[in-house]
């Protein structure tokens, strides 16, 4: 017996959005245990996710629909990633190709953009403070994407997640050249500021005055805080996702729909977002958080990577 294309791209989505969260906790608990905490369970995430959904929604006086609307926007942008990467499965699925890796990094920008829009609109000073920061950063990291994507392009000949890891997986040493190196090391730092992570940002921290991510979502409660919460969990384990799956180790997925090969790929995956997120919590606890206006030159060293990384092919060592 083998699950269909369709199922087996409702299993990709499925993974992320469920085991996003729990992912989430395993990066906590091992954060509480290098800084000597017995910290929260790896199941917390998920009961803070059922105490936010059975919590009532208010919403800023003069706040208009974009404030409620955001986090729903954001939320289906990150369910519908998931459609377009090699998540799961090393063929490609139905709608697979429905965009490329440039579309991928478009659609999470929507929801970073919506969610912007949401915390502009309610008027008050620290969600403000949070949307014009992400909003600044964000158009340095933009171009880093696109450099990014760029050099795998002209690596591989295509912009496809699903061809650019299979290239990968036919041959190792494509692993090793300088410029997919180069590439992989810029987009790294591009998720360390992504997912609010030291040296950019605490993210376990409560000052309002170091915030940048979760500054957005200050004045969301209830379920729409929840879904806050759960995407960006979702955005991290996606990101995650797309180092593994099409930059760096894209082994593990399912060459079929079996059912064995398919539970073994959720199983690989979720073992390495969780290594990943080892190496980021060692990270995490290595650096000092930067100074506000330092975080620039971290994300224009990320810009200089990824330019590097073409520069790289067209001087012929790539």
């Amino acid at each position: 017996m083998e699950f269909s294309p369709v199922a087996v791209q409702a299993f990709q989505v499925g993974t992320i959005a469920l085991c996003s969260p729990g992912v989430s906790g395993v990066i906590a608990k091992i954060e509480a245990r290098f800084q000597g905490r017995r910290g929260p369970r790896i199941l917390q995430p998920y009961y803070d996710l059922i105490k936010l959904f059975g919590k009532e929604s208010l919403a800023p006086s003069g706040s208009s629909a974009a404030f409620l609307l955001a986090p729903i926007v954001a939320f289906a942008c990150y369910l519908t990633v998931p459609l377009l990467i090699p998540v799961l499965t090393t063929y490609g699925l139905p709608l697979g190709t429905m965009g490329d890796i440039l579309g991928g990094s478009l659609i999470l920008a929507l929801a970073a953009f919506a969610v912007a829009v949401a915390a502009a609109d309610t008027g008050a000073p620290y969600a403000q403070m949070g949307s014009s920061r992400t909003t600044t950063f964000s158009a340095i990291t933009e171009p880093v994407m696109l450099f990014v994507i760029f050099t795998v392009g002209f690596l591989t000949g295509t912009d496809l997640p699903y061809k650019l890891a299979a290239t990968v997986t036919s041959s190792a040493s494509q692993v090793v050249r300088p410029s997919h190196l180069l590439a992989a090391a810029a987009l790294f730092l591009v998720i360390l500021t992504e997912t609010s992570r030291i040296p950019v940002e605490s993210h376990s921290g409560t000052n309002e005055f170091g915030m940048i991510e979760q500054a957005r979502s200050l004045e969301h409660s209830g379920p729409y805080a929840a879904l806050l919460v759960w995407g960006s969990a979702m955005k991290q384990m996606i990101l995650y996702t797309i180092l593994l799956n099409v930059f760096v180790a894209p082994w593990g997925l399912a060459a079929s729909g079996k059912p064995l090969l398919v539970a073994v790929a959720i199983v690989t995956l979720v073992a390495k977002c969780c290594a990943v997120g080892f190496f980021v919590t060692v990270i995490d606890n290595s650096f000092a958080k930067l100074r506000l206006f330092k975080i620039t030159e971290f994300v224009a060293a990320a810009f200089l990577l990824a330019v590097l990384a073409v520069l790289t092919i067209y001087l012929g060592g790539g």
